[in-house]
């Protein structure tokens, strides 16, 4: 198998999926428009930071890639929720043992493209395409090179140079949506080599309409990030001084704000970022396919956006195999059959940012999660909670979210009423309603 294989984009999907197919036994090479972040001072533009769960490990275990990231991971077992009165209330992510991982995007895009490199793929930074052939299967750059190629695969991200390309196809549909919200990052610094907060957990400070959170890093680092409206009140077209930014995080994360000395020069100085959903369809052109956000980019609030992108690879990878890389029957069978889970993702992840910057601290919402706890620990193979099928599991995202609505739909009926709680009826009502809807 020496089929010319070119991809375009080194970030995260585009790099692991290199190292697969280069074992694979095919000729494979990467096209970055970026200069090579391993050797650039200044990174080029700022990235929430990623958490690494299930649906990601499995991929870079198949890459044999792991082993080698593991060690720059940082366990994170559940939310640390932070009250506006400091107050701290611990919530698990899942079973006793289950977590997920905190990891920086910059980091872990340099730990791929070494290991693309090893295996023997060519990575050519400062490549940025400007054209497709999707008749003759050729790529175009803007130092006016072109390559001819068996396979073109996108993985250029959310703004997809490929996908914009597609675009201007006839039949090829495509929607973009952004959230009223936007987010800027603000890091705590460590002091004497120390976390200031404890770093297993995902730190959260729900405001209602507006959230801060907080990951931890492996340079003892947090990486903060506020999620908040563009404009209204208040939002980010408020805050215009120092002064109204030091009284706006006095009021509503004031333990946030001790723990950042420089709170104002970095609320300043960093960009204010917006927040986009994108969908298309089909995802491919005769044998050129796209793969990742440039596919299905979505917004960060469920921590899928990279696990989903992963995924996209494995189940590529295992399509291939089966159709025995036979690339004009599995692209159109790969676009089809993954479209519904990645549109099922995309609706989970705006869904749990209400749940995220709303319910957290809300008392129904912590009677659901202690009634589910219950369920889940008599019934463990019948009644999966969401978030544990989302970030646990292979479930495909559109399974999980048909369950996850059937669950919910139980859920109120119980929290509605004031009979004493049957777990045996209530995995009754669900089998019955699993086979209905």
């Amino acid at each position: 198998m020496k089929d010319k294989i070119s991809i375009v984009g080194a970030g995260l999907v585009g790099s692991l999926l290199a190292v697969i197919l280069k074992q694979k036994g095919f000729d494979v090479q990467v096209f970055e428009k970026r200069k090579d972040p391993r050797k650039s001072d200044v990174a080029e533009g700022r990235s929430i930071n990623l958490a690494l769960s299930n649906r990601g490990i499995r991929p870079l275990k198949m890459a044999g890639v792991y082993e080698t990231i593991e060690p720059f991971l940082i366990p994170m077992k559940g939310r640390m929720m932070h009250a506006v009165d400091g107050e701290l209330t611990f919530q698990p992510y899942g079973k006793e043992g289950q977590f997920i991982n905190s990891v920086s995007r910059a980091q872990l895009n340099e730990l791929l493209i070494e290991s693309a490199e090893k295996s023997g793929v060519e990575v050519h930074f400062d490549h940025k395409c400007t054209n497709v052939d999707f008749e003759k299967s050729t790529l175009t750059f803007q130092n006016g090179s072109t390559i001819q190629s068996d396979l073109i695969v996108g993985t250029d991200g959310a703004f997809s140079e490929i996908r914009k390309k597609l675009q201007l196809t006839d039949r090829f549909n495509f929607s973009q949506h952004y959230i009223e919200h936007g987010y800027k990052e603000l890091a705590i610094e460590p002091v004497n080599n120390k976390f200031l907060m404890e770093p297993n957990y995902l730190h959260i400070w729900p405001r209602g309409n507006f959230m801060l959170i907080a990951l931890p890093n492996n340079d003892k680092t947090f990486t903060c990030t506020l999620f908040f409206p563009f404009e209204g009140n208040p939002s980010f077209s408020q805050l215009n001084t120092k002064k109204e930014v030091d009284d706006f995080f006095d009021k509503y994360f004031k333990d946030a704000k001790a723990l950042i000395p420089d709170l104002t020069d970095q609320f300043f100085s960093n960009p204010t970022s917006s927040l986009i959903t994108t969908k298309c369809d089909p995802w491919f052109k005769n044998s050129t396919i796209l793969l990742g956000d440039a596919a299905h980019a979505i917004v960060p609030f469920y921590g899928q956006g990279m696990n989903s992108g992963f995924e996209d690879v494995r189940l590529f990878i295992e399509l291939a195999e089966e159709m025995d890389w036979n690339w004009e029957q599995i692209l159109p069978k790969y676009s089809s059959s993954r479209k519904k889970d990645a549109d099922a993702i995309s609706e989970l992840a705006l869904h749990n940012f209400i749940e995220m910057r709303d319910h957290v601290g809300d008392p129904d919402f912590l009677r659901r999660k202690e009634i589910e706890s219950k369920i889940q620990a008599k019934y463990p193979k019948e009644w999966i909670p969401l978030y544990s099928m989302v970030t646990f599991s292979d479930i495909p995202y559109s399974e999980a979210l048909r369950l996850g609505k059937i669950q919910k739909k139980i859920m109120d009926e119980i929290l509605n009423q004031e009979t004493e709680i049957n777990l045996e009826k209530i995995i009754e009502r669900f089998n019955t309603l699993k086979k209905a809807y």
